[in-house]
C-alpha cells in the first residue's frame, strides 16, 4: 500500500469530492487552520506569511502519486510544498504539507469567479461563517 501524506488545502482543493472527481482518493478529511498566514487571491489562492494571520481549510491524506498528479495540472504547477502545523478543532495539531506560490500575486484579486467558487467550497466544508464572508476581500 502506498504511503499517504497529510496535506493542508485552503483553496478549491479543500473539497474532497472535487478531488475524487479527479480520480484521487483523499482520506481522513478534517477541518483545520494554520496560523501566521493570510490568504491572497490572484488567478488562484496562495498563502502569504503574516504575523497575526489565520487561514482555514481542510487537511486530508493523499499518496505521493496523487499529489504529483494533482500538482501537475498547468494551473497549479508553479506551487511548491512547504511544511505547516495544522491546528484541529479538538485542540491537537498535525504536521502537513501545504502548496504555495513562491511569489504571491501583488495586485488584489481580479477573479471574482474564483472568489465566489472558493466561498461556496468553504461553506460546503463547514468553515466558520465569518471567515467565509471575508474570502471575497482577500
Amino acid at each position: 500500500m502506498a504511503e499517504r501524506v497529510t496535506i493542508f488545502f485552503y483553496g478549491l482543493f479543500m473539497d474532497p469530492e472535487a478531488l475524487q472527481a479527479k480520480g484521487l482518493r483523499p482520506s481522513r478529511t478534517r477541518q483545520a487552520y494554520v496560523e501566521r498566514f493570510a490568504l491572497k487571491l490572484g488567478a488562484r489562492a496562495t498563502l502569504v506569511p503574516i504575523r497575526d494571520g489565520r487561514v482555514y481549510g481542510t487537511i486530508m491524506r493523499l499518496t505521493h502519486a496523487e499529489i504529483d498528479q494533482l500538482y501537475s495540472e498547468p494551473s497549479v504547477a508553479a506551487y511548491r510544498p512547504e511544511p505547516v502545523l495544522a491546528q484541529l478543532a479538538d485542540g491537537t495539531a498535525e504536521l502537513a504539507l501545504c502548496f504555495n506560490l513562491p511569489t504571491a500575486p501583488r495586485s488584489p484579486s481580479d477573479n471574482p469567479e474564483y472568489a465566489a467558487a472558493l466561498q461556496a467550497v468553504a461553506r460546503k466544508v463547514g468553515l466558520p461563517a465569518e471567515y467565509v464572508a471575508e474570502l471575497s476581500r482577500c
